[in-house]
């Protein structure tokens, strides 16, 4: 990153003319007032926005000379201290206060758009002296077991430090006081409090990276338990990964474009042994995220593989009941045809009708009584023979 340059009292012509071009292309034309009609009520006065602004402060040396209020203090008392270093923290800032931050610092419509707009991709750009960085924070929240992501934007220049926070990860305070309890670092400049905050997001993957391999380690109990809801929490814990690893991937390349620039921006010594370490740990935690993603990927599969064998199994058992169900049915129907056979026998002999051959036959009943045998034996040998007795 350049010197960090003198900041002038006032704006000069050329460069006010530039800023206002863009402002305008990025303010929305506004309406002409309507005049109130006759009679009509005034409208009532809007009430203003709560602002945004989470703490500014200026710097010199490293130490904290001045805490503003708002931006528009911070801006004059910036112009009054040259050698000062700015340090302004937004949550989800209004569109008109990022205006007037591009505006008192230059900073590129394309950048402040980005800002505007939010759901970025982690990514590092450079206009001209000014660093813009996108983050994606994470942290784990224990109750719901999920992961919680918020994302970060950063304006680094000569003499500020501009945080943009969408979310409620990452604490910058805690950044913002651990930087005020090292003055000799804070007073290596933006950059310094730059490699702060990438450190700071990075050390919370830490926990998020614990939490996930509990969720892993419980899954595969379930799955081997046979959970029926643990499909939808492997698909759940598998989209968060997704996103993990898109916050995760990127950094890799970005803190290493950093470090190509160490010699070319005349960074620190110290400053350099703080990215590299900062750059580690970002390859470690990617790599450990690829793992998760493998890891869930083998798991749904075991789980599939699992629940096939299981349905499978009870596809058999059914149709091992099916089949003892036809084999009594079976029983069941050969015993009603044999005892059928003597009934029809019996209830045609038994019509007691005058005009009967077999009434004045000496042998009738004898014959009767033989034919429900050689019936029910017969039916009875066929009945074997196929396997239904």
């Amino acid at each position: 990153m350049s010197e960090r340059r003198a900041r002038p009292a006032a704006k000069n012509s050329a460069k006010g003319s530039r800023k206002s071009a863009w402002r305008r292309a990025l303010t929305p034309p506004s309406a002409p007032p309507r005049a109130p009609a006759p009679g009509a009520e005034p409208p009532a006065p809007e009430t203003a926005e709560p602002p945004s602004i989470v703490q500014a402060a200026l710097y010199r040396d490293g130490v904290r000379v001045s805490s503003p209020a708002t931006l528009a203090d911070t801006f004059r008392e910036l112009r009054e201290q040259p050698s000062g270093m700015a340090w302004i923290g937004l949550a989800r800032p209004t569109e008109s206060e990022l205006l007037s931050l591009a505006a008192e610092f230059d900073l590129h419509p394309l950048s402040v758009e980005d800002a505007m707009e939010a759901h970025q991709r982690p990514k590092l750009e450079r206009y001209g002296d000014t660093l813009f960085v996108v983050l994606s924070a994470a942290r784990y929240l224990d109750a719901p077991e999920e992961v919680d992501f918020g994302e970060l934007h950063v304006f680094v220049g000569p003499d500020f430090v501009i945080t943009v926070r969408h979310g409620a990860a990452p604490d910058l305070s805690a950044v913002r006081h651990r930087m005020e309890e090292t003055p000799e670092l804070l007073s290596l400049g933006p950059e310094a409090v730059l490699y702060a905050i990438l450190d700071t997001v990075v050390d919370g993957y830490a926990p998020v990276v614990s939490g996930v391999q509990n969720d892993i380690d419980e899954i595969e109990t379930e799955v081997f338990r046979g959970d029926p809801e643990v499909s939808r929490r492997i698909y759940e814990l598998s989209r968060e990964m997704v996103e993990f690893q898109r916050a995760t991937r990127p950094l890799v390349g970005m803190l290493h474009s950093l470090m190509a620039g160490f010699a070319k921006y005349g960074t620190d010594e110290e400053l350099q042994r703080y990215l590299r370490d900062v750059a580690d740990h970002v390859t470690h935690t990617s790599e450990r995220v690829d793992g998760f993603r493998q890891a869930l990927t083998d798991i749904l599969t075991v789980n599939a593989t699992l629940v096939t064998q299981q349905q499978n199994a009870e596809m058999r058992a059914l149709a091992e009941a099916g089949f003892e169900q036809n084999e009594e049915i079976k029983k069941i129907s050969s015993w009603a045809a044999i005892l059928f056979a003597p009934t029809l026998v019996g209830t045609i002999y038994g019509m007691n009708f005058e005009h009967m051959p077999e009434l004045g036959w000496s042998f009738g009943y004898p014959f009767a009584i033989g034919l429900m045998g050689v019936v029910c034996v017969g039916l009875y040998v066929i009945f074997k023979r196929r396997d239904w007795l």
